[in-house]
């Protein structure tokens, strides 16, 4: 083989590979998590008494998702609950699931949207982080890190 014809061969391959890492550039890019988590925090409560996560939900995504699904390698049940008050009286109902809106976000926080977090598998304590792992109507699944903070923090 001569050096014209590898120099040839040489920058084609280049040039096919550039080629393709172009085109795989766009496709990496709507690959992104479209969920992302922020203020992400727990409000301890002692003894064995359930705990509650809050966190702001957001996504940069172009269709709504739904939270359908939340767990923890901490804590032995993990669930979404809401906080609805009826007249002079407030209660706690099971959600089965929670849309976050195309380009905005959702907040879960005290006084309505929760996580109840109940049988802890390990001590915890303010100034730990515990993770929970947060499942979405499109297949995403995210680790998220929370904070554990002291029952008095409203934030």
């Amino acid at each position: 083989m001569s050096i014209k014809t590898r120099t040839f061969a040489a920058l084609s391959s280049a040039v096919a590979l550039s080629f393709s890492f172009a085109l795989a550039s766009p496709a990496h890019a709507a690959d992104a998590k479209a969920i992302s988590v922020k203020d992400a925090w727990v409000r301890w409560l002692p003894g064995n008494l359930p705990a509650a996560g809050y966190v702001t939900l957001v996504n940069a995504g172009d269709k709504p998702v739904d939270l359908v699904d939340i767990s923890s390698k901490d804590y032995g049940d993990a669930m979404l609950h809401q906080t609805v008050s009826s007249g002079s009286s407030q209660k706690m109902v099971m959600v089965d699931k929670l849309t976050v809106p195309a380009h905005g976000q959702v907040a879960i926080a005290p006084g309505g949207y929760h996580v109840m977090l109940e049988d802890a598998k390990h001590k915890i304590a303010p100034g730990d982080t515990v993770h929970l792992t947060l499942k979405f109507s499109d297949g995403e699944t995210l680790d998220a890190p929370f904070a554990v903070k002291p029952p008095a923090q409203t934030k």
